[in-house]
């Protein structure tokens, strides 16, 4: 066959783009680069519907996160689902010395199960969720976060991450308004879910009453706060309270807390994303806990 033939391209040519494709598809499969969002992707966003979980089931996806998630004995597990590339990426033993069961599958797959828009590196883990914790259990802990009705998954899953990079003894949130254990979570969090306990309570004002008694300093952020984080610092145990992404702190927990405080910015903007304000009141508490006790 001849190039014209060929729509001006030689066999040679033909051969070179075929690995080309491959090498783009293999890098969209690890995460590295994105997927284009055409309009049958789009199509595909709109029509997927997700399918029905047990109530008692999590469905966790992405390399750093199902690595971490296996890596943890608190977690029940109960299928993994690997493309070829990702169980190579993963390490993976031979399936059949795993205490559960394998799958090979293709990214095609877990677009269905997962959806379009889901990020998930050829690799979906199903498990039960982690155990429940309790207050009790972080009263050793000499920095803890508690947020305020944070609602969105990727908010609180940075946050996750910002508490573990600054050794935070745990996350605490509400039931209500507050994102459950899940995909998006812990993708966002990258592992961090499986590192820091994520403890779910029903009143926060009561939990927060119950950290007095354990001898923490509660401290809410506001941006309005009478005096700066640094200034207000005090004790061996601290617990930052942040407020949601737009309403921030509810009145009730304003005045449950022992005191109010503010980050200062010198710039024009005087407001931050709360995962970002979360990382820089986590660094400020640590440096003064480890000058406090050091």
């Amino acid at each position: 066959m001849s190039k014209d033939e060929t729509g001006g391209r030689s066999a040679k040519d033909t051969h070179y783009a075929k690995l080309r494709r491959t090498y783009r598809d293999q890098r969209r499969e690890r995460g590295e680069i994105p997927t284009p969002r055409d309009d049958r992707r789009r199509k595909q966003a709109e029509n997927w519907k997700a399918p029905a979980v047990a109530a008692d089931e999590v469905r966790l996806y992405g390399l750093h996160t199902v690595r971490a998630a296996l890596d943890n004995p608190e977690r029940e597990i109960l299928r993994l689902s690997v493309t070829l590339n990702a169980a190579q990426r993963l390490g993976l033993p031979d399936p059949a010395t795993l205490p559960y069961p394998v799958e090979s599958v293709l990214p095609s797959d877990l677009d269905r199960a997962l959806g379009p828009e889901a990020i998930h590196q050829g690799v979906m883990l199903e498990t039960r969720p982690l155990p429940v914790r309790r207050l009790e259990a972080l009263k050793d802990s000499p920095l803890l976060l508690v947020l305020d009705q944070v609602t969105d998954p990727h908010n609180v899953g940075a946050i996750m991450r910002s508490a573990v990079a600054f050794n935070a003894g745990g996350v605490i949130t509400t039931q209500r308004h507050s994102p459950a254990e899940s995909g998006v979570l812990a993708k966002t969090a990258s592992g961090a879910l499986e590192l820091i306990p994520y403890i779910q309570i029903t009143n926060l004002a009561e939990a927060l009453e119950e950290l007095h008694r354990l001898g923490f300093l509660t401290v809410g952020l506001d941006s309005e706060g009478p005096a700066p984080l640094e200034g207000t610092l005090s004790g061996k145990r601290i617990a930052l309270v942040m407020g949601s992404e737009g309403k921030g702190l509810r009145q009730k927990t304003r005045a449950t807390c022992k005191a109010l405080a503010r980050l200062d910015m010198p710039g024009a903007i005087k407001s931050l994303n709360v995962s970002n304000a979360a990382a820089i009141a986590l660094y400020a508490s640590r440096r003064f806990l480890a000058e406090a006790t050091g």
